[in-house]
């Protein structure tokens, strides 16, 4: 397997060389000659590009580019600092929360940033607006009871009760970022392809399945960027990926495979590894037969040999999990203990539930390499195998990633019984991992195994409206030990981030949250 990767490698390097050659490269144009152009390669296209109506890290990759916030994290960490804001303030009991905007900003269509654009996009993803297709709304704007212009540059929201992770919300890539209003009322329905914020760079097109294409804002109130251009190249293949950025077709890509960091290295690539705030999971379909019943979840997560797998796929390249927090988050909690790899103990289970003549599950999964899963549909796979030594037989079906997205998201998934997926850390709060078991969350999309638990949900409530953090991780450990108990996760591993980039590329990292920040990004 591994000689037929070095194959592709070779055979792709080649092409992507003769291309260079006859002109069909990206460095190849007069035009991009003189401008200083970024290719990016990323395994799949965007979802959409309007914030208020998406969830995909692919999507917020190119989102945070051409958008800004009220607040932003500061580089490499979650920690908040001015963006659109230039400073806020709140009430005794945080309920209120009173921003002052920065003066002299613009959307990329000229008009004016200001606190009527604020509510603008506050009020459309609030009820009654809200709509299921916004995902992100109810996490992020949930607490929040009304917006008020104090005047034009000033803006109070005010909240139901006191929410710990409120500004951490605000800086996040989805629901949060500010978008034109006159852009939204122009295009309608075809803002999600046609994005107008204030950020860094503006859109430019969009070539279905292939790229998207931005531009450096020359006004942009922080500096104008240091790239001319900036293309997304969609490349679903990480060795494809590799490939390229080896013959210099592209500067930087994220999803390395663990089997590509040699050759990379090899071939002066610089491979850049950080620990990765993700989770990478199977989800049972909790809310629908056959895994409404906990005793064959328990059944299916004893039989899954969970550190092997992570040994053998990721070769060092991601940690088992313990939970569905990373180890360095708060309210992680290392006295966690998921259920062990026990094969005699699984078939017992089976036949408590009622099928000792075995069983036949469809697991879902999707094509493409994920931040927290580099090798794509080989970890289904993997599962499979490990269920069939139990008596489980399990028949995959696969898709590209936008596809599946929309596969699994209704609130009942008709195409199978279990699904393999993960999550990125948003804002670095643990409610941002723990609002994924949240029931309020199955009919947005958020809640993949469609769980509910009342006690979990009230533990929820609990965390946010605590602000000592030691008080909030007690709460979040109990949250844990249920939810391991119930079982509607089986926790796979938490992935190392990885990127790779060309040794001209200057000021390239993946921050925490998954995405890269452009903005003062460089070649030399």
């Amino acid at each position: 397997m591994r000689k037929r990767t070095l194959y592709v490698v070779l055979a792709v390097a080649m092409l992507a060389l003769l291309l260079v050659g006859c002109g069909g490269g990206e460095k190849a144009t007069s035009d991009e000659a003189k401008d200083k152009v970024f290719v990016f390669a990323q395994g799949a296209d965007p979802r959409g590009l309007d914030p208020a109506f998406v969830d995909d890290g692919e999507s917020a990759k190119i989102m945070v580019n051409v958008y800004d916030n009220l607040v932003r994290y500061k580089e490499g960490s979650t920690e908040i600092e001015p963006a659109l804001a230039e400073s806020w303030e709140s009430n005794e009991d945080k309920t209120e929360w009173t921003f002052h905007l920065r003066q002299g900003v613009k959307f990329h269509d000229g008009t004016p940033f200001n606190a009527e654009a604020v509510k603008f996009n506050i009020d459309r993803q609030l009820e009654p607006n809200r709509t299921e297709a916004m995902p992100y709304a109810s996490f992020v704007y949930g607490p929040v009871k009304s917006v008020e212009v104090i005047d034009e540059y000033t803006v109070k929201i005010i909240l139901n009760n006191p929410y710990a992770p409120f500004l951490a919300n605000m800086a996040m890539c989805m629901a949060a970022p500010i978008v034109s209003p006159t852009a939204v009322e122009k295009y309608g329905e075809d803002f999600i392809a046609n994005p107008v914020g204030t950020g860094p760079f503006k859109f430019v097109k969009w070539d279905r399945g292939q790229s998207i294409e931005l531009v450096a804002n020359e006004e942009y109130w922080d500096g104008a960027p240091k790239l001319d251009k900036l293309i997304f190249k969609f490349v679903k293949e990480n060795s494809v990926r590799a490939s390229e950025l080896m013959t210099g077709s592209i500067d930087a890509m994220d999803g390395v495979d663990p089997n590509d960091v040699k050759t990379l290295q090899d071939n002066g690539i610089k491979v850049a590894m950080n620990p990765g705030m993700n989770i990478n999971y199977l989800a049972f379909f909790t809310n629908k037969e056959p895994f409404n019943n906990p005793l064959l979840r328990q059944a299916v997560s004893h039989a899954i040999d969970r550190e092997a797998i992570v040994e053998h796929l990721y070769q060092g390249t991601a940690d088992l999990a313990n939970g569905p927090l990373p180890s360095f988050m708060p309210g992680y909690d290392k006295d966690l203990k998921p259920y062990e790899y026990n094969p005699e103990k699984a078939k017992e289970l089976l036949a408590e539930a009622g099928y000792a003549d075995g069983l036949k599950v469809t697991l879902l999964t999707y094509t493409n390499p994920r931040p927290y899963n580099s090798v794509g549909q080989k970890l289904a796979e993997a599962i499979q195998g490990d269920l069939q030594k139990v008596g489980i037989t399990a028949e995959i079906k696969a898709w590209p990633w936008t596809e599946y997205k929309a596969i699994v998201s209704p609130e009942i998934v008709t195409e199978g019984d279990m699904m393999i997926y993960g999550w990125i850390g948003d804002n670095g709060d643990p409610d941002n991992f723990l609002t994924l078991l949240d029931s309020k969350e199955i009919a947005g999309s958020l809640n993949s195994a469609k769980y509910a638990n009342p006690q979990v949900d009230q533990l929820l409530e609990q965390g946010r409206q605590e602000f000592d953090m030691a008080k909030r991780a007690e709460i979040y450990s109990e949250l844990q030990k249920i939810v391991i108990e119930e079982a509607p996760w089986v926790f796979i591993s938490h992935a190392t981030a990885m990127t790779a980039e060309r040794d001209n590329v200057v000021n390239f990292s993946l921050h925490p949250t998954g995405v890269v920040f452009f903005h003062n990004v460089d070649k030399k």
